[in-house]
């Protein structure tokens, strides 16, 4: 093999290991999103919320009073505050989103389908506009966090872009916001730690 194959293959490893990282990251947050309709539409069938209900069988997780959704909750909400740094804010303006847009059993796809085309453009476009920035070292993580604070507040704010596939994609995203009704503040805890995955794997290559 080549040394040009090498560093090819290494490089595909590098991408598909930051890929499977962000994966988990996104299903512990459907996990978390899926509790939280369970418990509060008192839905009964675990087959109902799919990723929760793999969530539950793998970590061995028992059901809380009886009440499906009340142990996964918290257990997700663990997990993503200690390894990612959520903060207890995210998690409110999360309770108070799926509260607000989820009546009845029959929202839950719709909601599910909502957050992950707002995730999808989110992430997309703030790694798009970051990936100049991130040259910055990994151990100025607070200069990372204010310089994708600032591009969220661009991507909100801003009117005059000069692409036309950038400028539609912040209004689907101010669209997005809107409906589901998250502050620049989450939009910036919520990308973070993908940034950061994506820096860290840029410094490996290194």
């Amino acid at each position: 093999m080549s040394i040009f194959s090498k560093l090819s293959k290494k490089k595909e490893e590098q991408v598909e290991a930051v890929q499977a990282r962000v994966e988990e990251y996104i299903t512990f947050i459907r996990v978390y999103y899926q509790a939280v309709m369970v418990v509060n539409l008192g839905i009964t069938n675990i087959n109902a919320a799919p990723d929760m209900a793999m969530f539950k069988r793998m970590f061995k997780i028992q059901t809380l009073n009886g009440r499906l959704g009340l142990a996964e909750k918290s257990r997700a909400r663990k997990i993503l505050m200690q390894q990612y740094g959520l903060s207890e804010q995210f998690f409110k303006e999360v309770d108070a989103s799926i509260k607000s847009n989820c009546k009845q059993q029959a929202d839950l796809q719709s909601y599910l389908y909502t957050f992950q085309g707002f995730s999808n453009d989110l992430i997309m476009l703030v790694s798009k506009q970051m990936q100049f920035k991130l040259i910055v070292p990994s151990f100025f993580k607070k200069i990372i966090y204010i310089l994708t604070e600032k591009t969220i507040h661009s991507i909100v704010t801003k009117k005059d872009w000069k692409a036309d596939d950038v400028r539609k994609t912040c209004r689907d995203i101010q669209k997005y916001k809107e409906k589901l009704n998250y502050s620049e503040q989450w939009m910036t805890e919520f990308v973070y730690p993908i940034l950061l995955m994506a820096k860290n794997s840029k410094s490996t290559k290194k």
